[in-house]
């Protein structure tokens, strides 16, 4: 992955390079590595509520998490962090060693 990729939800500004997602928030700055690092999407439920867990390790060893709950109307308006948590993910995905524990 060679470009950027930026959304902005709400006050939070999501930034992943290919190796590091950052994510701004008005009193707060989050970093995490994909080597070290997991992402998990679930929903959308009946009514249309998805939760975003991103945590340090992983979710069996997790060395703590930030979750984000979007309603319907939240997740639409998050325009591109779908494709961002994506990236995200493929990245993970493919990072030398990442496999079971």
């Amino acid at each position: 992955m060679d470009d950027e990729i930026m959304t902005t939800v709400g006050r939070e500004c999501y930034s992943f390079d290919g190796r590091i997602l950052e994510i701004f928030g008005r009193d707060h700055t989050i970093r995490f590595h994909i080597r070290h690092m997991y992402v998990r999407v679930t929903g959308p439920d009946r009514r249309g509520k998805r939760v975003v867990e991103i945590g340090h390790g992983r979710p069996e060893y997790s060395g703590g998490c930030h979750i984000w709950r979007y309603t319907a109307a939240e997740w639409e308006q998050a325009r591109g962090l779908a494709a961002l948590l994506e990236a995200v993910q493929a990245a993970i995905d493919s990072a030398p060693g990442h496999g079971p524990v």
